[in-house]
């Protein structure tokens, strides 16, 4: 190691913050996030344990000692409501198992796993006898819901409005031909083989934003959050309707699309609770190219931006950003989209990347701040693991170029990380990654 390597590790080993497993890991780090109302906490991949229990862990001690009432996941708005249902003790689902059963579409075990199940019942034994001011809700902020939020949408309206509800019927049968899945929309308006849906679309979210004095006149709790509900999952539909319209026209467009839609679900929650129970204070669960902000690395090239860097704008320093990475270990992924979940070994890091750059100073399972790895300002090369993992073309595929100091406002590092266990298990899971399919060159 250099001269240089060897202050650079010297320095990174002074400062690192380190996890002991204790309650006190994270003291200093909710010091600093003060009384944001948006911390977000990021992910190098949807498939890692530790990323998933670190998570956790500083989220109970933001419910706990901070007042947050809003977990927010990079998951689908319909699915995660049930979830919301069940740990507030409004559901007839038994268990966080059966509540977390509407997290079909692929990649299940994101937030079909232990980690989440453990935390789901967490939160519902939190919020039992607690007042709904103090209460936790758990939304999901993404948008690939199409047909199940057609679905909650005509299920509303058929109990407080059975006439607008054969409406919306008559206007969401235009995506009857593809079964109301969004890729099948997409494609078949791409070859010119339909015509689009937006027209109807807009109109149905327009009428039920109209009506929804009405259906309010039985004020309540929980009619306003049926309401809002509702409206969100119309507002969904239509924005999905516009993301999988542009999906095969360009990539950067339906990025940008996907990534707003996001951060305006989150203001919309926000500015939900505040009506009641001002002022509301969110975490936000997604992965690192997500949360961190997307203008300190290569996405600004493209012209694209995050919810990270909304949030920023959005909210100045009542935004906190919080990353997460590993040197190497295993991961929960897929080959390729849709395919069968994997438990895969990850290569360590490349040289003149972050991750090896922790690695070679030592610091092993720790936190730093962004003023900490202000001198560790240059471009390197960040990892990103999403639902797929690709070993063989790593380079190309995971990892890109990052100023680590100003993309987050704390960074967690984890020396080596295992792999996420999913509730459903596959053959190629259980047995692991052979050996022998593991490159070795790096």
């Amino acid at each position: 190691m250099s001269l240089v390597g060897t202050r650079r590790s010297s320095r990174l080993g002074r400062l690192a913050h380190h996890l002991t497993g204790a309650r006190s890991d994270y003291d200093d780090l909710l010091a600093r996030v003060g009384e944001a109302r948006v911390t977000l906490i990021g992910e190098a991949s949807h498939g890692t344990h530790e990323f998933y229990r670190e998570r956790i862990r500083l989220t109970q001690r933001l419910i706990e000692d901070r007042h947050v009432t809003v977990v927010a996941i990079e998951g689908d708005w319909p699915d995660a409501y049930r979830v919301n249902r069940y740990v507030l003790g409004l559901s007839d689902d038994a268990n966080a198992n059966d509540a977390l059963g509407g997290f079909h579409r692929f990649p299940t075990w994101m937030w079909r796993n232990r980690d989440v199940l453990d935390f789901v019942e967490w939160l519902r034994e939190f919020n039992h006898h607690r007042p709904p001011a103090d209460q936790v809700r758990f939304y999901g902020l993404d948008l690939y819901s199409l047909g199940a939020s057609i679905e909650a949408v005509v299920d509303y309206l058929e109990g407080v409005d059975p006439v607008a509800a054969h409406r919306a019927r008559e206007r969401y049968a235009c995506f009857d031909h593809v079964g109301a899945e969004g890729q099948a929309y997409g494609y078949s308006l791409a070859t010119g083989r339909s015509d689009d849906c937006e027209d109807e679309v807009v109109a149905q979210l327009l009428e039920l934003r109209e009506n929804s004095p009405t259906y309010l006149a039985h004020d309540g709790n929980a009619a306003q959050d049926e309401q809002f509900y509702a409206e969100q999952n119309a507002r969904l539909v239509h924005n999905a309707e516009t993301y999988y319209r542009e999906m095969y026209r360009a990539d950067v467009s339906s990025w940008n699309l996907r990534d707003r839609h996001m951060a305006g679900t989150l203001e919309a929650i926000l500015a939900h609770f505040d009506r009641r129970w001002p002022p509301t204070r969110a975490v936000v669960w997604a992965h690192n190219s997500h949360v961190g902000d997307a203008r300190t690395t290569d996405m600004a090239q493209r012209g694209e931006v995050n919810i990270g860097q909304l949030a920023r704008e959005r909210y100045g320093n009542d935004a906190f950003l919080i990353g997460m990475t590993t040197y190497a270990g295993e991961v929960t992924a897929a080959s390729t989209w849709g395919g069968p979940t994997e438990r895969k070994r990850v290569r360590p890091a490349r040289p003149r990347s972050h991750e090896a750059k922790f690695h070679e100073a030592g610091v092993g399972d720790a936190w730093f701040t962004s003023a900490e790895l202000a001198n560790e300002e240059d471009a390197y090369l960040e990892r990103a693991i999403g639902v797929i993992y690709r070993p063989d073309t790593e380079l190309q595929s995971h990892y890109f170029h990052a100023r680590l100091a100003a993309q987050f406002d704390a960074l967690i590092h984890i020396e080596r990380t295992s792999a996420l266990i999913p509730l459903e298990t596959t053959a190629l899971w259980d047995c692991g990654e052979p050996a022998e399919t593991f490159p070795s060159g790096l």
